[in-house]
């Protein structure tokens, strides 16, 4: 009866899920994981969006990122802000309410004059702010997929599936507990989905070599703070 099957059949037994793949679904785990750093670290962009979840704070973010720098929102603490970065400009831009919040963290009396002249207004970051390091590792591209695209513990193979319409493999440390990672079989093996070790948050990575324009804001909209940010 098996003779009567389609050559894609691996045996009687049903269809091989590699069919038609670029074949990394047959490679060993720890190939499978270089295979995917390589593919990633080699892409011009990439589009972040998802949780993360750092020093007991969570981080809603939506962002793309390129080798010269990165845009898009971070959430945190029920605040929305505004990344941007071309170079080593880095800029900021977030409500009256988000500013306003900063300065009474700092305990200013001015909020309300400092609130309106910043909304809606990119404020330029001072790299010598303690906040533009922080700020920055969420628009540089190398830097943020080093740190979250790691798996702890043991690396085993998972099963097939899909992530964003693409075919994919899991990749799973310690079973799953030191995080997942779903590994694109189709064209280069990007990673697609990740679940960080310990509940630390879920994210989607797409459109990896898809390029986007990064412009420095016009200087009408774009605030002076000075030397420093306020404390947030």
């Amino acid at each position: 009866m098996c003779s009567g099957l389609a050559a894609g059949l691996a045996a009687c037994g049903g269809e091989d899920p590699d069919a038609g793949t670029n074949g990394v679904g047959k490679l060993e785990p720890a190939t499978i994981q270089s295979r995917t750093v390589k593919a990633a670290q080699g892409a011009d962009a990439v589009h972040l969006s998802g949780t993360v979840v750092s020093s007991g704070k969570s981080y809603k973010l939506d962002m793309r990122l390129k080798d010269d720098g990165g845009t898009g929102s971070v959430t945190t603490n029920g605040s929305t802000f505004r990344l941007l970065r071309v170079g080593e400009h880095l800029y900021l831009k977030a409500d009256a309410d988000f500013w306003t919040h900063s300065d009474e963290a700092q305990g200013g009396h001015g909020e309300g004059a400092a609130a309106e002249k910043l909304d809606g207004k990119y404020v330029k970051v001072p790299t010598g702010d303690p906040a533009y390091k922080r700020l920055s590792t969420f628009t540089d591209k190398d830097v943020l997929l080093d740190g979250l695209l790691t798996l702890h513990g043991d690396l085993a193979k998972g099963d097939h599936g899909s992530a964003g319409g693409v075919r994919t493999i899991e990749l799973t440390g310690d079973e799953g507990a030191g995080g997942t990672l779903d590994v694109s079989l189709e064209g280069r093996a990007f990673p697609m989905r990740l679940e960080r070790a310990g509940g630390a948050g879920t994210l989607q990575l797409t459109d990896w070599g898809k390029d986007f324009t990064l412009e420095e804001p016009g200087d009408g909209d774009t605030v002076d703070y000075g030397k420093a940010l306020p404390s947030s």
